[in-house]
């Protein structure tokens, strides 16, 4: 899968480090257009997040020892790959809960003056809706603040602690989102769940239905249940 392969300008991709390297012995290589050819594999035609355009391709490239990244991809994927792209996704995600909140008060607000002030029913989804977001984005300013103090420090990014937690942050951030934008549409009612109105959230929620299932949340939750177990077992019973 790669995001706008067919338009890129450039590809950056794992390999294993030598034809004779283990498996997760692994670089990050840098090729440019004139240096790779694609082949699509597959297509991109999804239920919501089609801007995304990550269809399958099969890659073949040659290139020259100075395109290889020198850190190991290893250390690149714990301490910058995966913080970032968390904190970053889970800050879509909110944009996409905040866009939908906001329609749901302004159907409130509306509804409310067109009743002399009298609350819809849906009022109380707006509630939650509000209480969603406001913990999703302290969830993801909370975890950000912790990755810039430590961001230097390999020994703590690379610690069983924080990687947990920039991978929970993923997890709840993207199940919060959905959570959020839920409410709003209940909170819209029908005008919220209709597509040709001002209050429509059918494209939010179409589109953050993809947060828990982009990186399933399940093999997250999964691998740090792994990983917390066997950091609690003695060296004997590890090998």
């Amino acid at each position: 899968m790669i995001s706008y392969g067919a338009q890129a300008d450039g590809v950056v991709t794992i390999a294993r480090r030598a034809n004779d390297a283990a498996a997760s012995d692994q670089v990050l290589v840098a090729f440019t257009k004139d240096s790779y050819t694609l082949e699509r594999s597959l297509e991109w035609e999804t239920l919501g997040m089609r801007g995304t355009c990550s269809a399958g391709f099969e890659l073949k490239a040659t290139g020259s020892a100075e395109q290889i990244f020198p850190e190991a991809y290893g250390k690149i994927h714990t301490q910058t790959m995966t913080p970032v792209a968390h904190l970053c996704w889970s800050s879509a995600w909110a944009g996409v809960a905040a866009a939908a909140v906001d329609r749901a008060q302004l159907f409130i607000r509306k509804a409310a003056r067109g009743s002399d002030g009298q609350m819809p029913p849906g009022a109380a989804h707006f509630t939650v809706a509000k209480m969603s977001l406001t913990k999703l984005r302290a969830m993801i300013t909370s975890t950000m603040d912790t990755y810039a103090a430590h961001e230097h420090d390999e020994r703590a990014l690379s610690s069983l602690e924080f990687q947990s937690s920039i991978n929970l942050l993923k997890v709840e951030a993207s199940e919060l989102a959905v959570a959020s934008v839920m409410s709003a549409m209940r909170a819209c009612g029908l005008s919220g769940y209709r597509n040709d109105g001002d209050f429509s959230v059918g494209r939010h929620l179409r589109d953050v239905l993809s947060a828990p299932l982009m990186i399933n949340n399940d093999r997250i939750l999964t691998n740090i249940a792994t990983a917390s177990l066997m950091s609690g077992m003695p060296a004997g019973l590890r090998d």
